[in-house]
């Protein structure tokens, strides 16, 4: 590691145990919704008013009601009757997790192009995520969704760092280190922060511990295999590691040595999931 890896590194993680990092706030609108779902009384009224203050994310939604994933019989064009169609804890998790893309924008052209790496990613395992979910799981896949979304919101605050110290943003082997290595504990303590239910909260702090094995299969596990799933033809590191021993995919009682994107029905699955999030 690099003497400005290091000493980045250091300086974070020093920030984050003083509880002196400053994390990012989740957008207004995420919150307004979650608050709605969180009330016994909301309706499906109740919950369309809240969205409706949004419209950007208002046409998310009847866009997302209306992809190949979700279709129903006619085209919904009416915000009422998408939140009808998805329900209202769909639409919390779906809403919440579109919002996010407000929080990816920077002020440098350098940190705005990794931040669109970023989410460009985050959308890619998300729509994978919410496949297997559908496909290996009795879960949830909105909630498969919404982990995939913010399993990497940890590298905000770095990318945040990098914009006020310009030798990290001219240094990217660093940079990008410094995020490989921190992002997990600062995307849990975001979660956290957010009151995010705990089979969430804990998906950026494990996804890449490749050698954990839980009881029974969870969001953790789905994030890791879509992520391991979306390097398939790539040259990364991870595609070189034995598959065979990650006990993830027997959890979800899927062949390691299978690509999904070679199965005609589950890449068109997974192609309506990433495009309806784009």
């Amino acid at each position: 590691m690099s003497n400005l890896a290091e000493q980045v590194q250091h300086a974070l993680i020093k920030a984050i145990d003083n509880d002196e990092l400053v994390l990012p706030t989740l957008p207004e609108v995420a919150l307004k919704v979650r608050e709605a779902a969180e009330d016994p009384d909301i309706d499906i009224r109740g919950m369309a008013s809240v969205l409706s203050n949004d419209a950007a994310l208002t046409a998310r939604l009847i866009k997302v009601v209306n992809s190949p994933l979700l279709r129903a019989s006619k085209e919904i064009t009416d915000l009422s009757a998408a939140v009808g169609r998805l329900g209202i804890n769909y639409t919390c998790n779906l809403a919440t997790g579109l919002a996010m893309e407000q929080m990816f924008q920077a002020t440098s052209d350098v940190v705005d192009r990794k931040m669109r790496e970023v989410w460009s990613r985050s959308t890619e395992i998300a729509g994978i995520a919410h496949v297997l979910c559908r496909h290996y799981t009795r879960l949830m896949p909105d909630q498969a969704t919404l982990a995939g979304l913010v399993h990497q919101i940890g590298v905000l605050p770095i990318l945040t760092f990098a914009e006020e110290h310009s030798e990290l943003l001219a240094d990217s082997i660093s940079l990008n280190h410094v995020i490989e290595k921190i992002h997990p504990i600062i995307g849990e303590k975001i979660l956290r922060t957010w009151d995010f239910p705990e089979p969430i909260a804990m998906v950026p702090m494990n996804y890449l511990n490749f050698s954990r094995d839980s009881a029974k299969a969870d969001y953790v596990d789905i994030v890791q295999v879509a992520t391991l799933q979306s390097y398939l033809g790539s040259d990364h590191p991870y595609t070189t590691l034995d598959w065979s021993k990650i006990p993830s995919f027997a959890k979800l009682g899927l062949d390691p040595e299978v690509d999904m994107k070679a199965d005609e029905d589950l890449n068109e699955a997974m192609e309506a999931a990433m495009s309806m999030l784009q």
